[in-house]
């Protein structure tokens, strides 16, 4: 595989996960040809997406006959690819302290506002009981409130002194926290963090559009 070729990326913008390896492929120089893909676009749910896919889930990229999904997965993948050591390290030490975090923010992060954010701002008909609203605005909070003093630490970046991969994931997660009207608690060296993403190109670019 050519560390240079061209990939194909099937996935609309609207789309977190989809952002996640946009910014990525910022970061790292990668060229690409991004087709749109899901709700509202052409539908994951045909033969022909499947077979790229069998969850038919947006991100999806594919170099030559290889085809990657998930996207951590393609975010590790192309990082390696380009053998961008300062956004993956090497050492297993510093590496765990990044994959941590997109560990986390998969695990723990994603589904404490698996309810709350497509109740406020998809308005999903499927997403109204007002308590379960509450408790998945209050659980999100509890989540950034994690981010929060781990920054407090830092003073920087999330898993250190210097911006890596995990930063992409958290900085795009809490773009969608800040997007999305709900009572949120004044989170000071969060505010500074997404400030400081603001900064690199990408990050101005991912961290400051409307979309969540």
């Amino acid at each position: 595989m050519a560390e240079r070729q061209r990939l194909r990326l099937l996935g609309k913008v609207s789309s977190i996960n989809v952002r996640k390896v946009l910014w990525t492929c910022d970061e790292i120089g990668q060229a690409y040809d991004r087709e749109d893909w899901g709700k509202g676009f052409a539908d994951p749910n045909t033969p022909a997406f499947l077979a790229l896919n069998p969850n038919a889930m947006v991100p999806v990229i594919q170099i030559g006959d290889d085809v990657l999904w998930e996207s951590h997965a393609i975010c590790r993948f192309l990082v390696n690819l380009h053998r961008r050591d300062d956004l993956l390290h090497v050492d297993p030490w510093p590496r765990t302290q990044v994959e941590k975090w997109l560990d986390w923010q998969a695990a723990e992060l994603n589904p404490a506002w698996s309810y709350a954010f497509p109740a406020l701002v998809r308005q999903s008909p499927d997403h109204q009981d007002q308590a379960r609203i509450a408790e998945s605005v209050a659980r999100w909070n509890r989540h950034i409130a994690i981010i929060e003093q781990q920054l407090e630490k830092t003073d920087a970046y999330i898993a250190g002194g210097s911006f890596t991969l995990a930063d992409i994931i958290i900085g795009l997660s809490l773009h969608r926290w800040v997007m999305t009207p709900l009572e949120r608690p004044d989170f000071p060296a969060v505010a500074r963090y997404l400030q400081r993403l603001k900064e690199r190109p990408a990050g101005r670019r991912y961290c400051s559009e409307a979309t969540p």
